[in-house]
């Protein structure tokens, strides 16, 4: 029984956990982690203690889907009363990190006055020494610049408070991951590892490769009772479906929301990726539907239903290299994804506009992304050009049509794409929505309400269209799905101001005699 050749259950999911907080990339990069543990988790968390049953009615409300509420049972308390005193005591450090951090922006705020800035550095908090640099823009704006790659190897980033915990797709929805902790569950599989434990790699090559307990058990180094788990999570068969490859030609598979699955015979493509593990579903593509071998993955950008950790990790060990786009070195809204996702084991390269990545038989292009980031000076964001099998795929993203003339550039540049894959939630969450604990100034709600997280509106999308003359229109990353809810918390009507909108393209791309489909569930193109 021992060397008994055993495969990973397709609805075994994983949700990697940053101090109990599900794993997204503000919790993960060294200054954002800390920020948003300071100014979100902790108040966050004594929030709940004050008024548990507040916090898990709102949670159940629909109309307060995607709040700050924490949903776990008020008889639970006591265990969150002891996860907020184990943050406290274990990451003072981190917290006072984000004390100064805020300190720091105040320092210069009062301070610099467009005059010489080196008087100020022996003022900063201490804790901020070595990790910043002051400057000035052009406009004598000044701003502190942090040295990202440094912090990595500081205090600052502490792969002790990483874990992962293991369990079955159930098909009910999860509470909503930038509210809710996860606490420990008897049916859940608990594992005290960082994500970059090279035993996950293990766990999830299983899915395409059989493998023993034994092994598993020594990679990820279980105890009797958890490898009696982990045991329940394995199968004497695998799950995968047979059309998970092709033969011929080109195909794109659409998985849901901003995930696509680019395919030839020799090579495959995954953008966004973020999949559902319910192989008993039969209105989507699932993990089992996945080509054995990725070349490439796209990131687009770094907003938490477009970088899913639960997703990646259990893509790593399968993937070639993970593409991403290019940060500004240093900005405080703007973490480095490559940086990020290197230090949880992956291979990445990152790219500017316009930078081209081979794989087998085709070429990935990076192009721009404009806007859907609340104005703020992010750019660690980008849209991708595919060629293969004789097509070209633009793959858009959130990104908006607020100047159009954009896409003129990049059709000048790379030609007219054969499919067009565009972002149309118009009327996104505000600023303070992701960007709350980041703020060292309070904006009104007026202010916040302006600047939203919003892809194109019908006309922004048209003009999309018309600058790259793109052939067919794909609308796609609505966050629609009803396996996305934990990570998305959307609510759509048909008289949603999103959906309307989306129904305004279309009729546009009909008059226009351009063939467009609103993507939901499950789609495919083969050539």
């Amino acid at each position: 029984m021992a060397d008994e050749q055993l495969f990973l259950r397709s609805k075994v999911i994983i949700e990697p956990l940053v101090d109990r907080f599900v794993a997204q990339p503000h919790t993960m990069a060294p200054v954002q982690a800390a920020m948003n543990l300071a100014f979100l988790h902790v108040p966050l968390l004594e929030s709940y203690l004050q008024s548990p049953q507040v916090h898990v009615a709102a949670s159940n409300n629909p109309e307060l889907r995607g709040g700050y509420f924490i949903n776990i049972p008020e008889e639970r308390a006591d265990e969150v009363r002891e996860l907020l005193a184990d943050i406290k005591r274990d990451r003072a450090d981190m917290l006072k990190f984000a004390e100064a951090i805020a300190a720091g922006q105040e320092l210069l705020r009062a301070n610099a006055t467009g005059f010489d800035l080196t008087p100020l550095y022996p003022k900063l908090p201490a804790e901020l020494g070595g990790l910043v640099e002051l400057a000035y823009d052009t406009d004598n704006q000044a701003q502190l610049r942090f040295m990202e790659p440094v912090l990595y190897r500081s205090p600052y980033y502490q792969e002790s408070r990483q874990s992962v915990q293991l369990s079955f797709e159930t098909g009910i929805e999860r509470p909503f991951i930038l509210s809710t902790p996860r606490l420990p569950s008897e049916d859940v599989l608990e594992l005290d590892i960082p994500f970059r434990h090279p035993g996950l790699t293990e766990l999830f090559k299983a899915r395409v490769k059989p493998t023993t307990l034994a092994h598993l058990r020594e990679a990820l180094e279980l105890n009797d009772e958890q490898a009696a788990v982990l045991r329940t999570m394995l199968s004497e068969t695998p799950a995968l479906n047979e059309d998970r490859h092709i033969e011929s030609g080109g195909r794109i598979r659409y998985f849901g929301h901003a995930c696509l699955v680019l395919q030839t015979p020799e090579a495959a493509i995954v953008t966004d990726p973020f999949i559902s593990a319910d192989s008993d579903a039969d209105d989507r593509y699932t993990l089992d539907d996945l080509p054995d071998y990725i070349d490439l993955v796209l990131i687009t950008h770094g907003h938490q239903d477009h970088i899913v950790m639960e997703t990646l990790l259990q893509l790593r060990g399968r993937v070639g290299r993970i593409v991403c786009p290019r940060y500004s070195r240093g900005n405080l809204a703007d973490p480095s994804i490559a940086l990020m996702l290197k230090h949880q084991g992956f291979d990445v390269v990152e790219v500017d506009d316009f930078d081209e990545v081979e794989f087998p038989g085709g070429k990935i292009t990076a192009t721009p992304f404009l806007g859907e980031h609340c104005d703020l000076d992010i750019r660690a964001k980008s849209t991708y050009w595919a060629e293969l099998a004789g097509k070209k795929v633009f793959i858009g993203a959130d990104s908006s049509g607020i100047d159009p003339q954009l896409y003129r550039y990049i059709r000048n540049h790379l030609g007219t794409a054969d499919y067009a894959f565009l972002g149309m939630e118009c009327d996104g969450a505000p600023l303070t929505w992701l960007y709350q604990a980041l703020l060292t100034i309070p904006v009104t709600k007026k202010m916040s309400n302006s600047r939203k997280l919003s892809g194109s509106n019908a006309e922004q999308a048209a003009a999309i269209m018309v600058e790259l003359g793109a052939k067919e229109a794909c609308v796609y990353a609505m966050g629609e799905e009803d396996w996305l809810g934990h990570v998305m918390a959307t609510t759509y009507t048909p008289d949603t101001y999103q959906i309307k909108q989306i129904e305004k393209f279309l009729g546009w791309c009909k008059e226009h005699d351009i063939p467009a489909g609103h993507l939901f569930k499950q789609q495919q193109w083969r050539w």
